[in-house]
């Protein structure tokens, strides 16, 4: 039959302190869960059931709209009652033919090959063990003088000789569903938390000289728990390391792989080339030839192949055209849309606006809401007006238009083909092609005004 994978997800994480569940704690931008999933789904399992307890509700509603949403069967331990107890609960919906592989929310680093290793080695119940320096705080493996696993013993239970085992049970176990339910239904609960211990079936099936078989992983970090924001920290700058080498591997150039953060997912062409302390978020694709500058935030964008990132930008689901530059200290905001070889300078601010191919906004300019053509150069300081308080409006600008500086253009609003505005003018009305347009109020001069002065102990009034 076939393969259903069981991932228990319904520890309260007390020793995070945070009222977010613990396997919804961020890892490289997305859920500790999220890692368990995307590794489960990988080894094309029927069912994946997810046993969920302390804040169940948050824990699926953060799937809710995720890819992996409809692959999930979520089965709720309203009562924390164990490992084994939550086993039990997801295989009441299980086929006793069924193959099972039991899974941790909290252990995202497993991987694919040992998995699959784990499962091909595995004919009756499957046990995952590791060799650990130092196995402090996990339950040690038990072996008969033939080197057969007899039973597993939990460091607060384990003899004196029993503590100096170094082989470790990682918690990850697999079998038929008829044997896992057959033994969990003879597991005593009457220990010390009264709970049902899911490594009580391993000496239960000994017993029953059930074969028991079993894989030892080579790698710490695959099988070690995340238990505490210390050690989150540290899984993350692994995860970051991880990523950096991936990217190098690729042919990406990284000015120091120590500093750049990939919280999400970066698809990257040829000859890119990321400088220090750069953020990914969501999924973003650089092209052939991109050059991102230091200190650059990126998320849920595309950027056109050769275009430049200067330091201090931010860009957020936007694009970016070939061979545009954006910077340094710019900002694109959602729904902006730059063509080819289009310039944004210093403090320039983009929001759900297009600008067509060779335009350039090249200083201190707000353009939101905005139909910007082709060859149009709009000076320092120009602003679009888009909102009246509460609605937003339009702003048009036709090709090889000019705008000049401190210019106000007051949305909805239009400028011709080959206009022309003059510097400080602010514009209520359509601008007519291929004219110079230009408003600004009458300029004058009051002889015998005098600066006002600050008031002090000495001279108490303003002269």
């Amino acid at each position: 039959m076939g393969l259903n994978i069981i991932i228990l997800a319904a520890g309260q994480g007390t020793r995070m302190k945070s009222d977010l569940p613990k396997v919804l704690q961020p890892l490289a931008g997305r859920p500790l869960l999220a890692h368990v999933v995307d590794t489960a789904l990988r080894l094309s399992p029927e069912k994946i059931h997810v046993v969920h307890g302390y804040g169940g509700a948050q824990v699926q509603a953060c799937f809710h709209d995720h890819d992996l949403a409809p692959d999930l069967i979520w089965v709720e331990q309203a009562e924390q009652l164990g490992t084994g107890h939550a086993v039990q609960l997801a295989l009441a919906e299980i086929g006793d033919e069924d193959d099972i592989l039991v899974l941790y929310g909290d252990v995202p680093f497993i991987s694919l090959d040992t998995l699959q290793a784990f499962l091909a080695e595995t004919g009756g119940l499957g046990v995952l063990t590791a060799m650990l320096k130092d196995p402090a705080g996990y339950g040690r493996i038990l072996r008969d003088p033939q080197g057969r696993i007899t039973g597993i013993v939990e460091q607060r239970d384990a003899s004196k000789a029993e503590n100096r085992i170094d082989e470790i049970n990682t918690g990850i176990m697999a079998g038929k569903a008829g044997l896992l339910k057959r033994l969990l239904g003879q597991v005593d609960s009457g220990n010390d938390q009264g709970e049902i211990y899911l490594t009580d079936v391993v000496a239960l099936a000994n017993r029953e000289a059930v074969r028991i078989d079993n894989l030892q992983v080579t790698s710490e970090l695959e099988i070690s728990g995340i238990n505490d924001k210390k050690q989150l920290a540290g899984m993350e700058r692994t995860k970051q390391a991880m990523i950096a080498d991936e990217l190098m591997q690729q042919g990406v150039s990284l000015y120091d792989p120590a500093r750049l953060d990939v919280r999400g997912e970066l698809v990257c062409g040829k000859d890119v080339t990321i400088d220090v302390n750069c953020i990914v978020e969501g999924r973003v694709e650089l092209k052939d030839g991109v050059q991102v500058g230091p200190n650059v935030c990126l998320r849920d964008c595309t950027i056109g192949k050769g275009a430049t990132i200067k330091a201090n930008s931010m860009i957020e689901e936007a694009i970016v055209g070939d061979n545009a530059i954006v910077g340094p200290f710019a900002r694109l905001r959602p729904g902006t849309q730059l063509s080819n070889e289009v310039h944004i300078g210093n403090f320039v601010e983009i929001k759900n606006s297009v600008i067509e191919s060779q335009s350039k906004i090249n200083h201190l300019s707000y353009v939101g809401d905005s139909e910007v053509g082709r060859r149009v150069n709009i000076g320092a300081g120009t602003i679009t007006c888009n909102y009246d308080g509460a609605n937003k409006h339009k702003t048009r600008i036709a090709d090889d238009a000019f705008i000049g500086s401190g210019t106000e253009l007051v949305a909805p609003l239009s400028v011709g083909e080959g206009a022309t505005v003059g510097a400080g003018s602010t514009l209520t009305k359509d601008v007519p092609a291929n004219e110079l347009t230009v408003e600004r109020g009458q300029q004058k001069s009051i002889s015998g005004w005098k600066r006002p002065t600050k008031k002090t102990a000495d001279n108490p009034s303003d002269k």
